[in-house]
């Protein structure tokens, strides 16, 4: 296992004099509180102070979970040598990325331009205006592989800073022109027609690594975006080959060590090509996309291996990222006590010593070997299925399942009396937007399922889901309708931005559709109206920042689709859906002007850009507008509702309520009970067919609904 390797220093960090970053609330600003670096937090006081002194910015980006953040934190931050440089040189400011993602951003785009590549630990140097001049990423103490050391670095940029501060500034200057070039409107632009998605997923599947399930080579990343596409593209055409591809992809991210075989959650990606050495931090938004993705998987499969990876996903999430408060918290981190990935990996003697007789067994099937499958120690991955194990020690498949199951609960509990890794505790109103629509989901998939114990799931899941909306809206929005960015102890950092509103937004969407209950809707339909009032670029598409956010050096527009959905798409996907339920031209004309500014790239980058083409495809669906009323606790009610959203169906919205005519929610408005029995309508722009009272009259209406096209 890999240790940290950083120098220790004179004195332990947390016996120094605490620095400005004392007073923050992120995680990862605290975590560098006792440095000798005399950080400052981002902000006009720092930007100042570089003026008054002359200096440029040393401005340091990272987030609580990341390894490489740790070890240049332990080699050069907490070193006294490397310290004094940078406060005699420089204002170094130290900024959560996870916190302020519109600098990341920025900053990030300028580190790509010159370097070609990024990361974080992020390392930008600045004017004192805050123009970038010169970055990087992660730099060692000794120069190594390539790289100056960061001491060499400081004294490079400090130098140059006195001796050709001309050159640097016109750097700096051509830099920023750059930057806000990179956000304009493409030259041509045009809307997405249905040869679009089909170009997508053929490109799609010519880019897809069959042997290994996924796209690209190491480090290798799960794709929730791209994926979901697919299976919106099989069901809506019923053709083999996206679903093939899909379920190759969830296949083997399921089987591999990027998915904790114990505890049911996701690591952040896979350091190899094969899915099994994983970088071991856990982070909310992964694991909430890909829970989402699993369960639809199941809803459109039937197959319940994707069920049990999707509770095991959600599970996760209660148990390790639940907050007593509520909500979820951000991430864990990839160490444990300085040894990355020191709680999840084994030797063979600790499977042996918990399992004992079932040891056997359990590491045919994990692939747990004495020597280990990387650095001396195993990590988990499935290599032999059920059938195989049952041959090959005179089992049936399903003892197998029971008995891996009973081992998997053993060494949880045991892995559980270990060190644990770090805790980001922050709530992110955009991550825990992503939580609240993949628990809606579940919750509402399950609830019509047979079994009562999936029923009795998807109840726990409704709770968690709506738990986590109240106590993000209670610490986030404010009474003018806008949001906070995070919040923490009762303390809100940072303002809002795009996909703050927008995945909260979509999340709550989903929460409605899983309970009908109106506050949640009515909350989503003010936050895209604030999207609509204060993020639209009038030629087109969504800024990042609102109008009123603090100014940069560019006003930040990424279009792109990253580890999260692009803010802009996910703004697009949302109002497309508020329009089916609402009827307002206005919110699919602001979802169609953003669709044709980015048909260009989406063409020839599909998996870059995957969010855009679900809300492509949504645009371009036939989406069936379902209002079902009807008292909701009648069983008339319920098997209505069990056809309307009781399964994936990724172009339909769902309305319900009693009937009572009082209603926020203007599908629902002037549908009355036909002969006082629960009534289903099922409409095309608000243009509705023969309401009907019987479950299969419906299904039928919905079927030819979706064949016309």
């Amino acid at each position: 296992m890999t240790e940290r390797t950083g120098k220790p220093t004179d004195e332990p960090s947390a016996a120094r004099p605490a620095n400005r970053l004392a007073g923050e609330t992120s995680p990862y600003l605290l975590q560098h509180a006792h440095n000798p670096v005399d950080w400052w937090p981002w902000g006009p006081e720092a930007l100042t102070r570089a003026r008054l002194l002359d200096r440029p910015v040393f401005l340091s980006i990272g987030y609580a979970a990341c390894h490489w953040c740790h070890v240049m934190e332990r080699e050069s931050f907490e070193d006294e040598a490397t310290a004094a440089d940078l406060n005699a040189h420089f204002i170094p400011i130290k900024v959560d990325r996870e916190e302020r993602p519109d600098l990341d951003q920025v900053y990030m785009s300028a580190v790509q331009a010159m370097t070609g590549g990024g990361g974080w630990p992020m390392s930008v140097f600045l004017t004192p205006e805050g123009r970038p001049f010169y970055g990087g990423t992660y730099f060692p103490p000794e120069p190594r592989h390539g790289l100056p050391s960061f001491r060499q670095v400081l004294e490079g940029v400090a130098q140059a800073w006195r001796d050709q501060r001309g050159e640097l500034e016109q750097a700096a200057s051509r830099m920023v022109a750059s930057l806000a070039a990179g956000s304009r409107l493409p030259a041509v632009q045009e809307p997405p027609r249905p040869d679009l998605l089909e170009a997508a997923v053929t490109l799609i599947e010519g880019s897809f690594d069959v042997a290994t399930g996924g796209w690209g080579g190491a480090p290798k990343f799960p794709q929730p975006m791209t994926v979901e596409f697919l299976l919106r593209r099989a069901v809506a055409t019923g053709a083999p080959r996206p679903m093939a591809v899909a379920r190759r992809a969830l296949d083997r991210m399921a089987d591999g060590g990027i998915r904790d075989q114990l505890g049911g959650g996701f690591h952040r990606y896979a350091t190899d090509a094969n899915w099994l050495v994983p970088h071991f931090e856990q982070m909310l938004y992964d694991n909430a996309q890909l829970a989402r993705t699993y369960v639809h998987a199941w809803s459109a499969t039937g197959e319940a291996r994707y069920l049990e990876v999707a509770r095991g996903t959600l599970d996760y999430l209660l148990r390790e990222l639940g907050r007593d408060a509520g909500a979820f918290a951000a991430s864990q981190d990839a160490d444990t006590d300085g040894v990355e990935g020191g709680t999840f990996s084994w030797t063979a003697d600790e499977i042996r010593s918990v399992l004992g007789d079932e040891a056997a067994l359990f590491s045919t099937a994990y692939g747990a070997t004495d020597g280990g499958n990387w650095e001396g120690v195993t990590i988990l991955s499935r290599v032999r299925p059920a059938s195989e194990l049952a041959t090959l020690y005179g089992l049936e498949a399903g003892d197998v399942e029971r008995r891996l199951a009973d081992a998997r609960d053993r060494l949880l509990a045991h892995r559980a009396t270990r060190p644990q890794p770090a805790r980001d505790d922050k709530a992110l109103a955009a991550w825990n937007g992503l939580a609240i629509g993949a628990f809606a989901d579940a919750a509402r998939l399950l609830a019509h399922a047979g079994d009562p114990g999936l029923r009795a799931a998807a109840e726990r899941y409704r709770a968690a889901a709506e738990r986590t909306a109240a106590t993000i809206l209670d610490g986030l929005l404010s009474d003018d309708g806008r949001l906070g960015r995070s919040w923490k102890d009762g303390r809100v950092s940072g303002r809002g931005v795009l996909e703050d509103y927008a995945n909260l937004a979509e999340g709550l969407l989903a929460l409605y559709e899983a309970t009908f209950d109106e506050r949640w809707f009515t909350t989503a339909h003010g936050l895209l109206d604030t999207v609509l009032e204060w993020f639209a670029d009038p030629e087109g598409g969504f800024f990042d920042t609102a109008d009123d956010h603090e100014r940069l050096v560019t006003r930040p527009k990424d279009v792109q689709d990253n580890a999260t959905p692009s803010g802009g798409a996910m703004a697009t996907f949302a109002l497309l859906r508020l329009a089916a339920l609402t009827g307002e031209s206005r919110y699919r004309a602001a979802a169609e002007r953003a669709l044709t500014t980015i048909t260009p790239f989406v063409a020839r980058y599909p998996t870059a850009f995957a969010m855009w083409l679900q809300a492509s495809d949504l645009a371009l669906a036939p989406i069936a507008e379902v209002a079902v009323v009807g008292p909701p606790e009648a069983d008339e009610t319920r098997a209505l509702l069990a056809v309307a959203h009781g399964s994936y169906a990724p172009a339909r919205v769902v309305a319900a309520g009693d009937g009572s005519g009082s209603t926020d929610v203007p599908l629902l408005r002037d549908r009355p009970l036909r002969g006082g029995r629960p009534t289903a309508y099922v409409c095309r722009g608000f243009a509705c067919r023969e309401p009907v009272t019987d479950p299969d009259a419906l299904a039928e209406q919905l079927a030819e609904h979706e064949a016309a096209g």
